[in-house]
This record gives C-alpha cells, structure tokens and sequence, in this order.
C-alpha cells in the first residue's frame, strides 16, 4: 500500500512536481475562504491548470529558455575585450 502511494506521488513532469510543491498544506482541514497575504494567494493559484491548458504560458516559458543562450552569446561578444578596445577608440576621436 505504501509503494502504490509513493508512485501516485513521482511525477514524470517536472513541472508537475515543482507546482505540487507550492499546494498548500491542510492542517486544519480546510484552506482559507480568502487568502490574505500574497503567499496565500500564490500556493492557492491554479498553476498546474494554466500550464497544461494556457499555450501562452507554455510557450512563454519555453521561449525564455530558448532566448537565454542566444542573449547571453550577444552579451559576451559586446562585452569581450576586442569590442571594448574598439569602442574606446571611436570614443577617443
């Protein structure tokens, strides 16, 4: 009985684990009819609903991963020492 639980619990998604995370606990049993701090707020938001039925947010979050590399590429070659060196010459005349 114990493995059958523990297996519900293994997600094969990773964000599924990652947003399992943020649920809030029950102690007492029942959640807050309004939560009102920002915490509150965010464990009680539905994210596991929107990332499975949002394309925005999905493609959102995969674009900004796809852009990382390419941003932190461009940031490298304007801040190498090549490029610097030339634009310390430009701004000298």
């Amino acid at each position: 009985m114990a493995d059958k639980k523990g297996a519900a619990a293994v997600s094969s998604n990773p964000l599924e684990s990652l947003v399992g995370k943020l649920k809030p606990n029950k102690m007492s049993g029942r959640m807050m009819k309004y939560p009102y701090t920002f915490t509150a707020k965010l464990a009680q938001f539905p994210f596991q609903y929107y990332l499975k039925n949002q394309w925005y947010l999905k493609y959102y979050f995969i674009g900004v991963f796809l852009c990382i590399p390419v941003f932190s590429k461009i940031q490298g070659l304007a801040r190498s020492p090549e490029n610097l060196k030339k634009w310390a010459e430009k701004k000298a005349h």
